[in-house]
């Protein structure tokens, strides 16, 4: 009898099932973890595009503050009383009795001049004249007595009086080699030739230049400046205007005038016309021949909605600026009214407390995101003299 053998198989469908499984639960999370990787990779690159999509720039809140509407222009100073003293005869001069920068009284004597042949004059004619005075008083006893016509008596008369004006006038002629001055004030130039020995002529005509004046004699109290204003700026100006002065040769200070005259003309060669300012508080320390900024206030706002005139686009048409709403640009038309070359009036368009784009405007489109560089400051209100913005 044969042994009999009982085959024993080994099972293995359970193990196996159990790899299988293991397996695809190690794919799944090697397949999630990447998934989450790239799923925070892309994120983090979708918030780096938008943080390169927004635009970079500086902005500025609108300001309120006092702004004066000027009309700017400049002249030279002058005073108001200006005399240039010249000589009214010929003569030698004997004495040289004032100096530049010396103050001089209406009348005071600033240079004498020989008057020998002046005093013969007068001497001559004064003989003349007590000649026909006793003359014209003898005939008149006779004319009394009828010893003398009237026509006769007349003439002698017309003789005298013609005498006694060329006495006047020759006491008028020497009275002239006492050079005087004609007003109150300061010597401000002396020509070269006022010095004694030298021989001066009076020269015929009207004098206008200091050129040929042996003096000039100026009022430095009363200064004045002559600005001449474009056509277009006349129904602007009105006598008692203010007017600011700024000059080089007194750096720091703002003086003040006010106009004290416009001129009715018009020149048509140059289409401007005269406007006289007044000087009112000179302090002393301006002169003639200084030249003056002149900026004239016709226009006054005590609290004017403001931006930086570099927030303006350059763009045809009318004004526009950018605003910053929600991290994006909005763009704005606005209206303007005054204008100091730095900051603008807006009469509408914006209101109190708005950003402005001042810098970076150029790349921005309206609806794009931007980004705030700079931290904004509302500057405090302070007086902003100012020109129509046109």
């Amino acid at each position: 009898m044969s042994p009999s053998y009982r085959r024993i198989e080994t099972d293995t469908t359970f193990p196996t099932q159990l790899w299988w499984v293991a397996l695809i639960v190690a794919a799944g999370l090697a397949l999630a973890a990447c998934g989450k990787a790239n799923g925070d990779s892309a994120g983090k690159d979708k918030d780096a595009k938008d943080e390169v999509a927004a635009i970079p720039v500086e902005v500025a809140a609108t300001r309120r503050a006092e702004m004066a509407a000027v009309y700017s222009g400049t002249a030279p100073i002058e005073s108001e009383r200006k005399a240039f003293v010249m000589p009214k005869v010929k003569g030698e001069i004997r004495q040289v009795l004032a100096d530049e920068g010396q103050r001089v009284r209406e009348g005071q004597v600033l240079a004498r001049l020989d008057g020998d042949q002046l005093r013969l004059e007068v001497a001559l004619a004064a003989a003349t004249m007590r000649k026909l005075e006793r003359d014209y008083a003898r005939n008149l006893e006779l004319q009394q007595k009828g010893l003398v016509s009237a026509t006769a008596l007349d003439n002698l008369k017309y003789e005298l009086e013609a005498a006694t004006a060329s006495w006047e006038l020759a006491r008028l002629q020497l009275s002239y080699t006492d050079i005087r001055s004609p007003i109150n004030g300061t010597v401000t130039q002396r020509l070269d030739v006022v010095k004694v020995g030298n021989t001066v002529t009076p020269v015929g005509g009207v004098i206008e230049s200091a050129d040929s004046a042996l003096f000039v004699v100026e009022d430095l109290d009363t200064l004045i400046l002559r600005v001449n204003v474009p056509e277009r700026e006349l129904a602007k100006l009105e006598v008692g205007q203010i007017a600011e002065l700024g000059l080089d040769a007194v750096p720091g200070q703002t003086f003040t005038g006010k106009i004290a005259l416009i001129s009715p003309y018009v020149d048509a060669a140059t289409a401007t016309f005269g406007v006289r300012i007044r000087v009112t508080d000179a302090g002393k320390l301006l002169r003639p021949g200084m030249f003056a900024r002149v900026a004239i206030v016709y226009e006054r706002k005590s609290d004017a909605l403001q931006i930086p005139r570099t927030a303006l686009l350059d763009d045809d048409g009318p004004p526009k600026v950018f605003i910053v709403q929600a991290g994006k640009a909005a763009e704005r038309t606005v209206q303007l009214g005054l204008s100091n070359g730095a900051w603008v009036e807006v009469v509408s368009g914006l209101k109190d407390g708005e950003q402005v784009v001042v810098v970076g405007q150029g790349a921005v489109k309206p609806g794009a995101a931007v980004r705030i560089v700079n931290a904004p400051a509302r500057p405090a209100a302070r007086i902003q003299p100012a020109v129509a913005a046109g």
